[in-house]
């Protein structure tokens, strides 16, 4: 995998685009020093995870009906739920 260089000004510009975009490693420059590096972490869903995803809906949505909860119903009680985990 090709590190690409990229002057900091231009990083700092276009942040947004490579931390969604980028697939490699980034060095970034200033004045040809290389000052520091971003490392992307973010990857491509795959088929299976979409897969995965899928099942892990059709099981929610069916827990709901087992139970009789809306989504709006669910996400007050999560919102109750989370609120009393504050101090």
């Amino acid at each position: 995998m090709q590190t690409q260089k990229v002057g900091i000004r231009e990083f700092r510009d276009k942040l947004a685009s490579y931390a969604l975009e980028s697939e490699a490693p980034i060095a970034i420059t200033r004045h040809g020093d290389t000052v520091g590096l971003y490392i992307p972490v973010r990857r491509k869903a795959t088929e299976a995870d979409w897969a995965a995803f899928e099942e892990a809906h059709s099981k929610v949505q069916q827990m709901m009906l087992d139970a009789g909860l809306t989504e709006d119903e669910l996400m007050d009680e999560f919102k109750r739920l989370r609120a009393a985990e504050r101090p």
